[in-house]
């Protein structure tokens, strides 16, 4: 379960590195009091000294609150994790669903090499 919870916050961060390179940025600020625009925000590793701390605070307030919350889905003991019950990208037949969790566990292994490697090529150049 800690696979596929890593697998999907790679996907989530594969995406987020690429989707502001390709479509643009938010219009506005990012922090009015600063001053500081979404545009401004470079990519990858030159973004974690332009984000204010309170940014951070934020983040990491968040990330924790996703960690420790035990919501819908997190059924864990039982080996459903991320089982709400809604069938439509899964599959309620077992041999299905199976096959489903396997490609996202591929993908989620996938996700997680293309994360380090953007993260390579962004400190190297």
């Amino acid at each position: 379960s800690v696979e596929l919870k890593h697998g999907r916050i790679c996907m989530l961060a594969t995406m987020g590195y690429i989707t502001p390179e390709i479509t643009g940025r938010f219009p506005g600020y990012l922090s009015p009091s600063s001053d500081l625009k979404f545009a401004e925000i470079p990519n990858g590793f030159a973004a974690i000294s332009k984000v204010p701390a309170a940014g951070w605070a934020q983040i990491l307030a968040y990330m924790s609150f996703c960690e420790i919350s035990q919501g819908p889905g997190a059924d864990i003991k039982k080996g459903r994790p991320g089982d709400f019950g809604f069938y439509v990208l899964t599959a309620s037949d077992p041999e299905a669903k199976n096959k489903k969790l396997n490609a996202e566990l591929a993908n989620g292994r996938l996700a997680m090499m293309a994360t380090m490697g953007m993260f390579f090529q962004d400190g190297l150049t």
